[in-house]
């Protein structure tokens, strides 16, 4: 089924000029055209219409170590949902249901990718039945945010283009500057399907 993703801003490649009114079609699981949504919205696609800016998809630097190192709490245990220390060893079911919420919150904040490798083979499972993207990384800590600290440039996992799988995210920025770490994440694609759409 092609879907037509439609933005105020698409940069399907944070060093090529931005599209105004642009669009991502999607086929599947790939793109199968980016450019102007005038030129785009010819065909039977169904329309999705994003208030924002659509990126590429982002690589989590610190995924290693968010999910294997930090504990991700359950919202019925009232303790935020940020990432905390655990206070003492946890079973490998409870680093399971960690990772579930941390894959879940990467989701939020537009990746696509994540660094590992994971040694817990409950996170292992979470991480590959997500279909978040795993590449090689040093494991240090940091943030759920892929843009804390570096630019979008920086923080893309890889450019969108046609044939390519289509992971991408829409932020409600108005502008690509405005694209940083406080920007919220509206809604974010991997492989086609939108796991996380902001309420």
């Amino acid at each position: 089924m092609l879907t037509l993703h439609r933005a105020g801003l698409v940069l399907a490649d944070p060093t090529a000029p931005p599209i105004l009114d642009g669009a991502v079609l999607v086929d599947g699981t790939t793109v199968a055209a980016i450019g102007p949504f005038a030129e785009l919205a010819q065909g039977p696609a169904r329309v999705r219409e994003w208030d924002g800016v659509l990126v590429p998809g982002m690589v989590n630097r610190h995924g290693r170590w968010l999910l294997e190192s930090a504990y991700h709490p359950d919202p019925r245990e009232e303790l935020g949902d940020r990432p905390l220390l655990p206070s003492g060893e946890l079973s490998e079911e409870r680093w399971g249901g960690s990772a579930r919420r941390g894959l879940q919150r990467m989701l939020g904040f537009g990746a696509t990718a994540l660094t590992g490798p994971f040694d817990r083979p409950s996170v292992r499972i979470a991480v590959a039945r997500s279909g978040l993207h795993e590449i090689a990384g040093d494991g240090a800590p940091g943030e759920l945010s892929p843009l804390a600290g570096q630019s979008l440039a920086a923080a893309v996992h890889r450019p969108l283009a046609v044939g390519g799988a289509a992971d991408f995210a829409v932020f409600d920025a108005r502008t690509v500057e405005g694209v940083e770490s406080g920007t919220r994440c509206l809604a974010t694609v991997l492989g086609g399907r939108l796991l996380h759409r902001r309420r």
